[in-house]
């Protein structure tokens, strides 16, 4: 039987799977305002000689059996050198640093600057040994926390349509553009 992540969650939210009961979760729904989660990494990027790659903390390691069986992986990971009070405020920039690009909500783009500084890169898996999966690159800082590496599936791809702003189908602005 064929069951997506979604229902998953929700069925084990409601059979009160990690230790959560039903009733628990209804009571967080409605104070979601006031709760704040405590991130913990799994890792860090690191970028040497132009190689990217995540070292997970040993912790982790047994976390990484049959990754290797996949081509790409999706690391998320944190901002971390983009954390600020007036940073976290901004929510409309110009895509990309570009200000040739319409002025956009930080949820409509993938600007580094977002109330909350989760960050999502695919990468194509070259190799994982140890606690290390080398990456052929990543969009990330050396050194960057990693919060969690999931593999990227077939099904994570939308099989309708995409639908894009115009800004978007254009390749990301260069230095000179940004200035």
């Amino acid at each position: 039987m064929k069951t997506s992540r979604r229902k998953f969650m929700m069925n084990s939210a409601v059979l009160g799977v990690a230790g959560y009961a039903a009733s628990t979760i209804a009571e967080e729904a409605t104070s979601v305002s006031d709760t704040s989660y405590k991130l913990v990494p799994v890792g860090k990027v690191e970028i040497k000689d132009g190689a990217a790659s995540v070292r997970l903390f040993d912790t982790y390691v047994d976390g990484l059996l049959g990754l290797e069986e996949w081509s790409h992986v999706q690391v998320i990971y944190w901002f971390d050198k983009n954390d600020t009070p007036e940073k976290r405020k901004t929510l409309r920039v110009h895509p990309r640093g570009n200000k040739e690009n319409p002025l956009t909500g930080v949820f409509a783009c993938r600007s580094p600057f977002r109330p909350n500084l989760l960050a999502l890169s695919v990468c194509r898996i070259k190799s994982v040994t140890g606690n290390l999966v080398q990456l052929d690159t990543i969009d990330a800082f050396d050194g960057t926390p990693v919060l969690d590496l999931k593999p990227y599936t077939p099904a994570d791809t939308p099989s309708q349509t995409l639908k894009v702003p115009d800004w978007a189908r254009r390749g990301p602005a260069s230095p000179k553009e940004r200035a």
